[in-house]
């Protein structure tokens, strides 16, 4: 569906790939004594200190951690400001970024021998100021300890989080009080909410967000229950639901049994230097048709292009679970529009209306009409004629920009002439030349319904690939020793009526 033009998750109660990956991650770390080495990092115009990202690598080339306990994850630490590394002789080198709205200062500092300290400036420049635009940057999927929090969205200029401090069976809050308020405000206009929860098991991962206490899934083993019956409780309990990855086996069951307000299309499977090169326990992709480094992250959009064929409007989400895997905080973000004083329930609603981009670099902001993404336009005569303006920064140089309607793709440049002559939706993505990761920016889709239609002419096409998902998945379940008989009905129960559900789909 697309043009030749992208699973570490978390840590869980069971024995995951992922996590000896991330184990490694952390061995490679140097902790050097001797020379004091003072970074401080400030806006370039205002000189104001201001809190970055600092990647510090030794003469080794591993990574360091500063002194004082500052955040660290992987290859990288987060400065209130000002961090000092207590480091030996030899050549260092060093990156430091503030979130894609900042630039990325690299440079290098060699320590001699008969120092004992060292200051090195770094001054990061703003690009854009998408807050001052009524766009907002978030990320739904953080693993980071609740006390670093604030200082790790600071460091990533990050104006709402979602904290995810409880999964499967490690719920730290079962004999712990919870958060109080678990809706934190900071700096003024920065959000965290810290309860956020996540099942992840054989079928895929759901993130359970913005619930005011944690539902019990503690007991759920990896085949058994279906991962139904918890997405359930917390659809009861007033959770936003994210679908955490579009290939998770478990998706079309989840959408048919109207489970999931967003999903991840900007997702942890890509990360700064790399993108992880299979579907874990998802849904394998045709490697012949999604080959590379960046298979993974176009097979993750072209599924998400066949539900919103198929007539699903939902709006895509992004997620670094930074804490599991190797990426910042908010690597992958989300932008979400919405006017006047900043909270967390104009958040949510401009998520729900689907006025968003997703990004892990560009910063891609479309109107259609003068209409931002989510808008549904209608005619009842015939063709729709708009126009496609927008503006678009990049740090990394832009490849491509495209506009994708009902999964077929075009070049464009912006700003540009569009007919809209079938129902069904349209976005507009930018993607870098970077060739090691897949780096790039989607909108939300925009709706089209002509005389009347919401029906996109590819939804039988796009219906009829989930049939065969949910076939699939069946014949999997029905072949799996692990479960007895009782359990078996059970969990297929659910699959059988997806089957239904997107059999009756392909009918229209």
């Amino acid at each position: 569906m697309v043009d030749s033009l992208t699973a570490f998750t978390t840590v869980t109660p069971f024995n995951f790939p992922r996590t000896l990956t991330c184990l490694s991650f952390l061995c490679a770390v140097t902790t050097t004594q001797g020379v004091e080495l003072t970074i401080t990092t400030t806006q370039r115009d205002s000189r104001d200190v201001i809190p970055a990202r600092i990647h510090l690598a030794g003469p080794d080339g591993r990574p360091v951690r500063a002194a004082g306990n500052l955040p660290f994850w992987n290859d990288h630490i987060s400065s209130p400001g000002k961090a000092v590394f207590n480091v030996t002789p030899g050549k260092y080198t060093l990156t430091v970024e503030r979130g894609p709205e900042w630039s990325s200062e690299s440079s290098s500092v060699e320590i001699a021998p008969e120092q004992s300290s060292t200051d090195l400036p770094i001054a990061l420049k703003r690009l854009a100021n998408l807050s001052s635009e009524g766009w907002w940057a978030s990320e739904m999927h953080i693993h980071r300890p609740i006390a670093q929090v604030e200082l790790l969205m600071r460091a990533e200029d990050l104006h709402f989080g979602q904290l995810i401090s409880w999964w499967n069976a490690a719920n730290p809050w079962t004999n712990a009080p919870l958060p109080s308020p678990v809706l934190k405000r900071f700096d003024g206009n920065r959000f965290v909410h810290e309860l956020g929860g996540e099942d992840e098991r054989d079928g895929g991962a759901l993130l359970f967000l913005n619930l005011d206490h944690p539902i019990d899934i503690t007991a759920g083993q990896r085949h058994h229950p279906s991962s139904l019956d918890y997405a359930r409780q917390a659809k009861v309990a007033g959770a936003w639901i994210d679908i955490e990855k579009p290939f998770w086996w478990d998706v079309p069951m989840w959408i048919a049994n109207g489970i999931g307000d967003s999903i991840g299309i900007a997702n942890n499977h890509m990360y700064r230097t790399g993108v992880y090169p299979n579907e874990a326990w998802g849904r394998p992709r045709d490697v012949a048709q999604f080959p590379g480094v960046q298979g993974n992250g176009w097979w993750t959009q072209e599924i998400y292009y066949h539900l919103l064929n198929a007539g699903i409007r939902i709006p895509p989400s992004a997620g670094a679970a930074s804490g599991v895997l190797p990426n910042p905080v908010a690597y992958n973000r989300l932008y979400v529009q919405f006017d006047g004083e900043p909270t967390m329930a104009k958040w949510l609603t401009g998520l729900k209306a689907g006025r968003v981009f997703v990004s892990n670099g560009p910063l891609l902001r479309v109107k259609a009409g003068g209409q931002l993404p989510g808008h549904v336009f209608k005619s009842e005569t015939g063709p729709i004629e708009l126009t496609l303006e927008g503006q678009l920064d990049s740090r990394d140089p832009i490849e491509r920009v495209q506009f994708v309607r009902n999964g077929r793709v075009e070049e464009v440049k912006l700003p540009a002439k569009v007919t809209l002559t079938e129902s069904g939706w349209f976005l507009v993505r930018a993607v870098t030349t970077l060739t090691n990761t897949l780096r790039f920016a989607s909108t939300g889709p925009f709706y089209v319904e002509l005389q009347g239609s919401r029906e996109s002419p590819r939804q039988r096409e796009s219906s009829e690939f989930f049939v065969r998902w949910c076939d699939e998945r069946l014949a999997m379940l029905r072949a799996n020793v692990q479960l007895d008989a009782e359990k078996k009905s059970r969990v297929i129960k659910p699959w059988l009526d997806a089957q239904a559900f997107w059999r009756a789909n392909a009918s229209h």
